[in-house]
């Protein structure tokens, strides 16, 4: 995805998690994509970052939405990646992407990967792996809480 494109639908999803989204739903309100895999190491390691980041930016009225994408058949057992979910206490909507609709939707090709959109639907932000949580903390502030940012 490019930057200022608009955000893609979440048609397609194998089975959601934590109640289901909808675009039109989501609009007004800045959202956090967040691609991750049960077989990531480092989503893993990403992913109370994330919980973090969802609370606390949550006043300013981010929305985040987790899909995951299977990066092998093992990881399209559905039982695992609920109790992952679970474990990792992902409390807001988590779409299981088993057939790459959104992957696809999104052209993604990493996890863990960040979309940033704006109220606007559209992309201000993306960074993949984990070693750009920094930058990408430092786009939340700017989107979310101007007034704070550095």
């Amino acid at each position: 995805m490019k930057l200022r494109e608009e955000m893609p639908t979440f048609d397609g999803v194998t089975e959601w998690v934590n109640g289901e989204v909808r675009k039109a739903g989501l609009k007004g309100s800045p959202v956090l994509v967040h691609y991750w895999s049960i077989s990531c190491h480092a989503c893993k390691e990403t992913l109370p970052q994330l919980n973090e980041w969802r609370e606390r930016y949550k006043e300013r009225g981010l929305q985040v939405v987790s899909i995951h994408m299977p990066r092998s058949e093992k990881d399209m057992e559905l039982g695992p990646v609920k109790a992952a979910i679970k474990q990792y206490e992902l409390i807001h909507p988590v779409a299981i992407d088993n057939g790459y609709k959104l992957v696809d939707a999104y052209k993604n090709q990493y996890v863990p990967a960040y979309y940033l959109f704006d109220a606007e639907q559209k992309l201000r932000h993306y960074q993949a792996g984990e070693k750009g949580l920094k930058m990408l903390k430092k786009r939340l502030d700017r989107i979310l809480m101007p007034d704070e940012a550095e």
